[in-house]
């Protein structure tokens, strides 16, 4: 049903649109001018407008394809690859041919347009055409119906999502932000470069297989999986380096003799074993909380503590040091897949301090992953928020006053 006011148009009624082109590579003359040249990585990278591309065309090259010159304002709309990215055009820019310029009519407004075909990218990504990989064209594009208010309105509405996106670029800028410093903080602390206030003590070389114990984990058939028992699982581990009970989603059916021989409990680190690639082995996270019978999978290996003079929080996070990165990956091998073992791990170098000064050191990066993880809540909700204004005003089921913006 149609808010009052508000009429069902065919895109392709109130907008114009064509596709672009791409010059050809063998010809080095066709490149490096004035004129941007929009591509799909140009637009996954750029966010709502595309100021700045990395490849631009001269004159000749434009004028040798099918490349066209796309007025400021324009909605670009990606075809093919990431199917349903979408972006405003701020200068003059020609575009690749898998990118779809749409001129906004005098009926519609271009941002209004842009939210409401950001909107429905989930739908787009599952109504593309199959073939090789997804693909829209021009035809199917202008057979979009989309439900129109004045245009009064539609800027209002358009207004009111930009003011959202403005609190997500803001709550993503201070994410950035405190990751690069908690990435500082981490390569400052783990490798002694700063010392906490009292700690004095020299710091030593140790092997790691004089630390843990290490133990490959359980294999079983795919009719096992999805109940029963916790599992850690590769991607709880890659997702790390802190494992909590609430990341252990995955569930086995296992013996209570499985169950006690691969076993995981609070303390123990998880390593992956495989991977397609040889920078994935070896990366570590440390489970943090008892999980009642839980064991782990055949695709990462456990690391459990031989002492209590090690803290566990402390060795998954230098398993990120870039020096530690370097040993795992130059002993690991590969076949068809990437492979690491206990035994190459085990032979892993770290200087470490004494256990005081780890647990002191896990206690400041505790805290700094616990600021992070409030600002990644707050973009979190900031983008649920506008995702929820989204499917409410550019419906009509939520109208906004005429004086007001936001």
């Amino acid at each position: 049903m149609t808010a009052t006011g508000w009429t069902q148009r065919r895109l392709g009624d109130v907008a114009t649109m064509g596709s672009g082109g791409t010059p050809s590579r063998a010809v080095p003359r066709y490149f490096g001018g004035g004129i941007p040249w929009v591509s799909i990585s140009d637009m996954t990278t750029s966010g709502k407008y595309v100021t700045a591309t990395a490849t631009t065309l001269t004159e000749e090259g434009l004028g040798a394809s099918a490349a066209r010159l796309y007025d400021p304002g324009v909605v670009l709309y990606a075809m093919y690859a990431s199917l349903g990215e979408v972006c405003l055009s701020v200068g003059r820019v020609s575009s690749s041919q898998a990118i779809l310029g749409i001129r906004a009519g005098g009926e519609l407004d271009p941002e209004f347009l842009y939210y409401y075909l950001e909107s429905i990218k989930p739908l787009v990504k599952k109504m593309g055409q199959q073939g090789t990989q997804a693909n829209l064209n021009a035809g199917i594009v202008r057979n979009f119906q989309l439900k129109l208010p004045g245009l009064p309105e539609q800027r209002r509405i358009a207004g009111a999502l930009a003011d959202a996106d403005d609190l997500i670029s803001m709550a993503r800028r201070l994410v950035a932000k405190k990751r690069a410093v908690r990435r500082g903080l981490m390569q400052e602390l783990l490798t002694g470069r700063r010392r906490l206030p009292g700690f004095t003590a020299p710091w030593a070389d140790t092997e790691v297989g004089r630390l843990l114990e290490f133990k490959n984990g359980l294999n079983k058939g795919s009719e096992y999986f999805g109940s029963g028992t916790p599992i850690v699982n590769f991607m709880d581990v890659m997702s790390g380096p802190i494992v909590t009970a609430g990341d252990v989603a995955g569930r086995v059916t296992l013996t209570r003799e499985e169950i006690k021989r691969f076993s995981a409990k609070k303390g123990d680190l998880f390593f992956t074993r495989t991977s397609e690639t040889v920078d994935e082995v070896g990366t570590a996270a440390v489970l943090v909380e008892d999980i009642r019978d839980a064991c782990f999978s055949g695709f990462i290996l456990r690391g459990r503590p031989k002492s209590q003079d090690v803290d566990s929080r402390f060795l998954a996070r230098a398993f990120q040091l870039e020096t530690v990165r370097a040993q795992v990956t130059s002993a690991a091998t590969y076949t068809t897949r990437a492979l690491t073992n206990g035994r190459s791990l085990s032979k892993v170098v770290m200087t470490l301090p004494h256990l005081d000064e780890q647990c002191a050191i896990s206690a400041v990066l505790d805290d700094a992953d616990a600021e992070l993880d409030a600002l990644v809540f707050r973009l979190n909700k900031a983008a649920a928020i506008k995702a929820g204004m989204m499917q409410q005003l550019l419906a009509g089921r939520v109208r906004l006053p005429m004086e007001a913006t936001a």
